[in-house]
């Protein structure tokens, strides 16, 4: 068999391998109408920045409910879904667990024209709760979500009576170190994702290249939306959202923070954002989260931190069990 022939098989197997990757793709809608959320998805009707909204959110009031709610704030790469296994400990425990998914993400409306603040997405949650008569309530944010609920709990400290972050980002100010790229620029990077390039970020940065079959999903939920034909809006949606998380830093005011906190760290986590953009010896010195953990401890008074040992960035994913066996405790403890 000449070289040229094996060549041309070695081409047409790996064409065959993506080509039956895509087709186990689900087309998904831009507002996720043909997925199914676990739990009973209800819309808020907002009326903001000149237009009108939908903002998605479950909320799950058990029969033994022990008086105490608790907000669940989604990553930038994810919603509301992948809380399932948190709502449902959660539930079993007596709590009322609020799940929005944020503007611009899951379930809720994509819009063409938005500016996005994490003040503004705090203010959206604000509205929900005061739509759903919830006064007082903890707040559990992870990875972007951490910035949302920090900004939460600066605003509303009357409203935030425990705050939880989980591998958030946003500990370190990115732009001491990284260039400023515009809007256009990562709406560029958004438009070539794939399933491959979605897969291979969550392999390396959240997973520590160990992949298992359930990890999938959270895949496939971002992959599938680059089969629809408003993925430019979706892609749109999303550069906006990485120019708030650059430009909009709160690591300056955990100082301010007045709620007991509790810091969920897995420590292998090496999420930052621009580090593609950076030398290699810069790039070394950003998402160091066994650094990061005890500094933002230092920082925000009343905290408490509890380290996970060859942990990534998705601790409520990866190891469940550790998670939420530090996640009641703090809740519970008066």
């Amino acid at each position: 068999m000449t070289r040229k022939i094996v060549l041309l098989i070695i081409v047409l197997c790996g064409f065959q391998i993506t080509k039956a990757q895509d087709n186990q793709l689900q087309w998904l809608d831009i507002e996720l109408s043909n997925y199914q959320y676990p739990y009973q998805v209800s819309i808020l009707p907002l009326h903001i920045q000149e237009q009108n909204l939908k903002m998605a959110y479950m909320d799950i009031k058990p029969e033994n409910y022990n008086g105490k709610n608790i907000v669940l704030f989604h990553g930038k790469n994810f919603n509301g879904a992948y809380w399932k296994t948190t709502i449902e400990a959660l539930s079993e425990k007596g709590f009322r667990v609020i799940v929005p998914d944020q503007i611009g993400f899951g379930k809720s409306s994509k819009p063409t024209n938005f500016h996005y603040t994490f003040q503004q997405l705090a203010l959206n949650t604000k509205t929900l709760l005061d739509t759903l008569g919830v006064a007082k309530t903890a707040i559990l944010g992870h990875s972007m979500g951490g910035m949302i609920a920090s900004r939460f709990a600066l605003m509303y400290p009357e409203t935030t009576e425990k705050l939880i972050l989980e591998n958030p980002i946003g500990l370190e100010d990115w732009k001491l170190k990284v260039p400023y790229k515009p809007v256009e620029w990562w709406y560029k990077n958004e438009l070539n994702s794939s399933y491959e390039s979605i897969k291979k970020y969550q392999l390396v940065n959240y997973y520590d290249n160990k992949w298992k079959p359930e990890y999938d999903q959270w895949v496939n939920l971002l992959a599938g939306w680059t089969l629809n034909s408003d993925y430019k809006t979706i892609a749109w949606n999303a550069a906006l959202t990485y120019d708030m998380i650059f430009t909009q830093p709160v690591v300056y005011e955990f100082k301010n923070i007045s709620a007991p906190t509790l810091l969920i760290i897995g420590t292998r986590d090496r999420t930052a954002l621009g580090k593609n953009l950076v030398p290699k010896e810069v790039r070394e010195t950003m998402g160091l989260y066994a650094q990061l953990g005890k500094q933002t401890q230092k920082e925000i008074p009343n905290a408490q931190l509890v380290e996970l040992e060859n942990v990534g960035h998705m601790p409520h994913i990866e190891r469940f069990n550790d998670f939420i066996n530090v996640l009641i405790p703090f809740l519970t403890r008066p």
